[in-house]
This record gives structure tokens, sequence and C-alpha cells, in this order.
């Protein structure tokens, strides 16, 4: 998915009932000041991009570049979502999401694990792709809800898409990350994935059957139907159909 691995760590682990308390209590409060925006012009995406390759620089995973910017195919394809997570207005994580359909089959994992893949699409199943998950590293190290923040639209978009897979494709030493929160199922070993110098291996996850659970235990995953229909149709016509009417609302 992406380049953070200093912050998908033990040291972001809740303990206990009291901590994850505790924990999705200052996730609620980071998001009071976060805003999340779809990259629509040229100037949002060129920010993202710089930010993708100071994570990836960081992690090693990719080579320098006179650009400082890193970018690929999968960012111009029509079922693409980049989004950019804002702080008071400065740019802090991102993550990139296709959702992938029979009609809208371009998305990145497929090109890495296609055995996998292609027969869930030609079977007519929706698949949410989230990828480039990058955060700032000094922010990061100050809010550890970071990553569960920028997570938390991938979670939106297989909702709001009734996705049958959310992916993860993942490097081995982030998959407990994604374990702790999703409780994904392991399908393939890691392969080397297009323009990373590192593997990466697939989780997936069938979000409808464990989507009560994760709202159980981390509520900030919860949102709204109008929260979900502005960050995805907003400047758009909805890609795939979407929920018609909210049936997960966020608590008061």
């Amino acid at each position: 998915m992406g380049s953070v691995a200093t912050f998908l760590d033990g040291r972001s682990k809740p303990s206990d009932d009291a901590s994850l308390d505790s924990f999705s209590d200052r996730v609620w409060r980071l998001l009071d000041r976060i805003d999340c925006r779809l990259a629509e012009s040229d100037e949002e995406r060129e920010a993202i991009f710089r930010l993708r390759y100071d994570a990836y620089m960081r992690d090693g995973t990719i080579t320098s570049n006179a650009a400082n910017s890193f970018s690929d195919p999968f960012d111009e394809v029509g079922n693409v979502y980049i989004f950019g997570v804002y702080f008071d207005g400065v740019l802090v994580s991102s993550v990139r999401i296709h959702v992938a359909s029979k009609e809208h089959p371009d998305f990145p994992s497929l090109e890495v694990f296609p055995e996998l893949l292609q027969p869930e699409i030609e079977a007519g199943k929706v698949v949410v792709d989230p990828t480039r998950f990058v955060t700032d590293e000094s922010f990061a190290r100050l809010h550890r809800g970071l990553p569960y923040a920028t997570l938390r639209l991938a979670g939106m978009a297989a909702h709001h898409f009734n996705a049958e897979h959310l992916l993860a494709a993942v490097r081995v030493e982030h998959q407990a990350f994604y374990r702790r929160i999703f409780r994904p199922r392991l399908i393939s070993d890691p392969r080397p994935y297009p323009h990373l110098a590192k593997p990466i291996s697939l989780m997936t996850i069938n979000y409808p059957s464990i989507e009560d659970d994760v709202y159980r235990r981390f509520p900030f995953f919860r949102s709204t139907f109008a929260e979900r229909r502005m960050l995805f149709e907003r400047g758009r016509s909805s890609l795939l159909p979407g929920r018609t009417s909210p049936n997960q609302t966020m608590p008061p």
C-alpha cells in the first residue's frame, strides 16, 4: 500500500479496552481537525506525488529522480481516487483508491496477482484496492492516529461501493497493522511489485462480514452517507452504484 513502516509498528497498538477507548477518542479529535480532499487540480496532485516521493525514498523503496516526485500510470485511470489528508490546511498524508469492477477493471494489484483477482472481477465482484498510502513523518510521530484516520477512507470506499473485497497489498512487515484493524486473509506471499524495490504480499478483506466488528473496535471508522457521497461523487459522476441511502452513521 505504501511507505508507512515507521508508523505501523507496535507502538501504535492499543493494548486493552481502556486504551482502545482512549485511542479512539484521540482519533476522533484528530478527525475534527483534518480535511480529506479528492485531488483534482494539478497542484494538489503534485503535492501528493512529492509527499509519496519523500516517504518512499525514506523507506528505501524507490530510487531518486530529479523531479522529487513519484507517480505511475495507475494515477491516470478513470476509476482512481487520489486523496490528500490535510491538518489545518497542511498536507499530512495520502492514499490512492481504485474501485474496480467488470466495467472498470484497471487497478494495480490486478497486474501483480492476476490469477487471484481476475476471476473475482469476471464474476462481477467489486474490488477496492488502496495503494500509495503515505504519511508525513514528523506529523505522524506526533499523531499516532494518522494512519488510522487515513486508512478510514478505504473502509468508506468499500462501504460506499458495496465492495466484496477490500485489498491490502502490503509488505510482510506491514501485515500486522492491517490484521489489527480488518483481520484480513493472506492470499499471496510477497511478489515483485512494479516501481518498488521491495516485494508485496496480498491480503483481502470481505468487508461486509467484518464491518460491524471494525466499528465496535474502532468506532471512528463509521461515516455518514453524506460524507461518503461528498468524497466519492463530488466533481464527477459515480463510477459504480454506491449505496442509495445511509445505513451507518457517525455517533453524535
